[in-house]
């Protein structure tokens, strides 16, 4: 019973595409920024969740992978929103760094694997 369920889940990651491992990670940057960047006077209420939900119907997910895409963005949201109330010097560094980390993301993905989304800074 246990190698059954074993292969079945190694069946459902032999269909994930290589890249799901950044898309995971991205996503969750992007619910970091979500939190952050309105928390730091940033005039973009919706831009990140709108952002993830671009990436989420570009990719088409099967409900497995769209929940851990989510839940990656959540877990980033939730993740500073536990840290920070206020927009202080380590927010701003945070913020700089997903900056930073999610464009190379985007740019090694759509190099890699094709496409063309530029993550907005």
């Amino acid at each position: 019973m246990l190698v059954a369920v074993l292969l079945a889940a190694a069946s459902v990651r032999a269909a994930e595409p290589p890249y799901d491992a950044p898309l995971v990670r991205l996503a969750e940057i992007l619910g970091a920024l979500h939190y952050l960047r309105p928390l730091c006077g940033a005039a973009e209420p919706t831009l990140w969740r709108d952002q993830m939900a671009a990436l989420v119907a570009a990719e088409a997910p099967s409900p497995e992978r769209r929940a851990r895409l989510t839940a990656a963005f959540n877990q980033g949201y939730s993740g500073f929103a536990a840290l920070y109330r206020s927009c202080t010097p380590a927010a701003i560094a945070a913020v700089d760094r997903y900056l930073d980390e999610g464009a190379r993301l985007t740019r090694d993905v759509t190099t890699r694997y094709g496409g063309d989304a530029p993550l907005p800074r």
